[in-house]
């Protein structure tokens, strides 16, 4: 996997060990640039099996991230220590408000995307910004094949 871009993003926090990281701004390229290094780094953890699903709920909550906020989003993947268990996925932006799950209509264009998370994760969750920051952090956990 070739690095991303450098307009596109802010920084590569980390990509050592079991967690890589990255922040985006909030911009429309935060979406392919995001679905990009999320494939890259699952592929390098020989989870490419989960690439798919991976980035359409990464694409999904960065996309929702994007509509409403105007600062840094930032991705966190965390690959789990152990067989059986779950890659936690998480997408973090500075708006304190939870998404909500709606029910679209057939013809509505959005809010469809916590419903995608819900339905094709583990589990999923929000929480409050890390300590001493606003915002908020969606998450997810998908499991391992096999």
């Amino acid at each position: 996997m070739g690095p991303p871009l450098a307009w596109e993003v802010i920084g590569v926090i980390d990509t050592e060990g079991d967690c890589a990281e990255w922040a985006f701004p909030a911009d429309p390229g935060a979406v392919r640039t995001a679905r990009a290094v999320v494939r890259g780094q699952l592929g390098e953890w020989g989870l490419g099996t989960l690439g798919d699903v991976a980035v359409l709920l990464v694409s999904e909550l960065v996309t929702n991230s994007l509509r409403y906020a105007s600062g840094p989003i930032g991705v966190r993947l965390v690959r789990p220590a152990r067989p059986g268990g779950a890659l936690l996925v998480e997408v973090s932006d500075p708006l304190p408000d939870p998404p909500r799950e709606r029910a679209a209509a057939p013809d509505d264009e959005g809010g469809r995307g916590i419903q995608l998370v819900a339905r094709s994760s583990r589990r999923w969750g929000t929480r409050p910004g890390r300590t001493g920051s606003a915002g908020k952090t969606v998450w997810f956990e998908l499991a391992l094949p096999g």
